[in-house]
């Protein structure tokens, strides 16, 4: 069975959510108190054993290569000289995390075009895919859950978790699944954004995903769908006719984050500030302060 040594992170969308201020800034660089968004996504991925990170960036995106680079000089002459060795420690922690490789996305918008455009890097094994604006904080790591699951069944693996508010089903694609033991299911049928009442499960599956190199093949024969887009969702909905076997694992002891959301983002960064050993109890005290009637 081949080791799971490679993710890719696509990064290539506009943010137009948070515009104006992803006019310049790649939304995956929005900070979350003191680490941006995207930085949360890899040190997940390289807890979960990853080796290879494959970031497939668009325009104005340079903000990210940046970010997880060596740090320049000046920047190490600065700390360096304020005594400042707890962040020269974590600076360059950051740009040894993985091997890093960036590639431009080509062709059609969607979510399945960065995935096809990470193909020459990602030959013919199985890798994981891991969107650049969500994470989850799960103990063990998302990833190491779904890496048990592909080790014991073999086949796809999505990460899944349980929509608990009826009315956001209609949000995410929501799995037909059969049972197979624990928090492991078989996906017969994955439904995009239902209507509630119509919806199979409250099972979302979504955000990570380990594939086989034959979903490159099917993103490449697909018809392009609503507004010209190739999606992924689509893609696995093929493999899976095909009878290849792919699972949904329910994430145990996780807390997912949708920072691609104002809402969702603005409630990451108070829950993660409320965290932080910097800030925490400053923070709550402030908090408490507000006159919120």
């Amino acid at each position: 069975m081949q080791k799971i040594r490679k993710a890719v992170i696509p990064a290539a969308g506009f943010g137009t959510r948070f515009l104006p201020q992803t006019k310049a800034m790649p939304k995956e660089m929005l900070p979350i108190v003191d680490k941006p968004v995207i930085q949360y996504v890899v040190e997940e991925a390289v807890a979960g054993g990853i080796e290879d990170i494959v970031i497939v960036t668009g325009a104005l995106k340079r903000a990210i290569e940046d970010h997880f680079d060596v740090p320049n000089a000046e920047l190490l002459q600065n700390l360096e000289a304020g005594g400042k060795t707890d962040l020269l420690e974590k600076i360059h922690a950051i740009s040894e995390l993985a091997n890093f490789v960036y590639i431009r996305q080509k062709g059609l918008y969607g979510n399945g075009t960065p995935v096809l455009s990470a193909e020459p890097v990602i030959e013919n094994e199985m890798f994981a895919v891991m969107w650049g604006d969500e994470f989850i904080y799960s103990n063990p790591p998302r990833l190491s859950q779904m890496i048990k699951v592909y080790e014991k069944f073999g086949g796809a693996v999505i990460s899944a978790v349980r929509i608990q508010n009826k009315g956001d089903l209609k949000r995410y694609g929501i799995a037909d699944v059969e049972p197979v033991e624990g928090n492991v299911y078989k996906i017969k049928n994955i439904v995009e954004k239902p209507h509630p009442d119509k919806a199979p499960s409250n099972l979302a599956a979504h955000g990570a995903y380990i594939l086989p190199p034959e979903i490159f093949n099917i993103l490449r024969q697909q018809q392009p769908g609503t507004g010209g887009e190739i999606y992924l969702p689509e893609a696995i909905a093929e493999l899976i006719k095909t009878g290849y076997p792919v699972y949904a694992c329910e994430i145990e002891n996780g807390r997912y984050y949708d920072t691609g959301d104002k809402l969702e983002y603005m409630k990451t960064v108070v829950e993660l500030a409320l965290q932080h050993p910097d800030i925490n109890g400053d923070f709550r005290k402030f908090l408490k302060e507000l006159n919120l009637d």
